[in-house]
């Protein structure tokens, strides 16, 4: 019969969570502790399951990459740029929702360091467990969020500029009743993408709200049951910045519904440039960043991580499509991956 973690543990005298550290490397126990248990476990002829675990180099070759949610067109785009990069250091990938909060695979495999370094994006896991976990052997990348530590590192995106650059646009055109549509309010690219709203409004003497009227959950239902509440109060604006895409795609189809035009009645804008943005109809206009770059660079920084700090800012860039309308000559635009020219990653470019 196979030796388990708690024989190790047993024969080692010290707990299991003990074993679980000194197998990861953490550097929460001991290096006369760590050398205790490897003996133990090399005694035991103990491997952990699926082999996973390589005691002579006690590391797991692989990055996890822990997201609020698996479904949706964003994340698949910043998937493949970690994958890419992932494999093309001969590691594995783990992809975990944090969905169950701290009782999530998510969670376990950070707080127990199951992997050799972890992305993360969004605001499931806390800023202290992430700040408690992060060190040399385990560095932590997280994506657009505000946090700061010494082996924790960021990607984030100018997300208050892409928003002013969005309103500002509308105004260009006309619009002067402009309405935000936002996400979680707790989340850290939604505050920056409000704040851009509102600065663009203030610099064009526009009035500016007291408190966010619609909420959608960034995602599209959300968008959707936000503007059908918004119609039904009988308060209609002349345009709607969604603070994502999939929000203003459900805006669309809610007013669409409701036999009220876009853009001629009501212009939307999002934010994200999704894989489907251009399709639908009116085809979106949008604040585009590359998410491909986005994980393809958050992973570099995990395989050469330093305990200074690192930071990257990603550019965001205006895509005009049919959404707003025209006016003045403002024409569509395509988004091409300028960011290849900052900052290259794996010979990809953003569509």
């Amino acid at each position: 019969m196979s030796a388990t973690i708690k024989d190790v543990a047993k024969l080692a005298g010290v707990a299991v969570s003990t074993v679980s550290y000194a197998l990861n490397n953490s550097t929460k126990i001991s290096e006369e502790t760590k050398r205790k248990v490897l003996r133990a476990a090399e005694e035991l002829c103990f491997r952990p399951s699926g082999a996973a675990r390589n005691l002579k180099k006690r590391k797991s070759e692989t990055i996890g990459l822990f997201l609020n949610d698996l479904g949706g067109p964003f994340y698949s785009q910043v998937i493949e740029g970690v994958q890419e990069v992932v494999a093309s250091n001969g590691y594995n990938l783990i992809v975990c929702s944090t969905y169950g909060g701290e009782n999530s695979s998510a969670h376990r495999f950070l707080r127990e360091q199951f992997v050799d370094g972890a992305i993360i994006m969004g605001t499931a896991i806390s800023d202290s467990l992430i700040l408690q976990v992060a060190s040399e052997s385990f560095p932590i990348v997280v994506l657009d969020r505000a946090l700061r530590g010494d082996y924790v590192h960021n990607v984030l995106i100018t997300n208050e500029q892409g928003a002013y650059d969005a309103v500002s646009h509308l105004i260009k055109l006309g619009r002067s009743k402009i309405e935000f549509l936002s996400g979680p309010t707790v989340a850290f690219d939604n505050s920056l993408r409000f704040d851009g709203y509102k600065r663009a409004l203030m610099e064009h003497n526009l009035p500016i709200p007291n408190k966010i009227s619609m909420f959608g959950r960034f995602v599209e239902a959300g968008g959707y049951q936000a503007v059908k509440l918004m119609i039904a109060s009988k308060q209609l604006p002349d345009a709607i910045f969604a603070a994502n895409d999939e929000m203003a795609i459900g805006a669309i189809r809610a007013l669409h519904e409701s036999g009220i035009r876009v853009p001629e009645d009501v212009a939307i804008v999002g934010f994200d440039n999704i894989n489907i943005s251009p399709i639908i109809r009116p085809a979106l206009t949008t604040i585009s960043h590359s998410k491909y770059e986005m994980g393809a660079i958050a992973t570099q920084l995990v395989f050469n991580a330093r305990k200074h700090e690192n930071e990257i800012i990603l550019p965001t860039q205006l895509v005009v499509r049919q959404s707003c309308g025209y006016k003045d000559g403002l024409q569509e635009t395509d988004y091409d991956a300028i960011v290849a020219s900052i900052l290259h990653v794996g010979g990809r470019k953003q569509n």
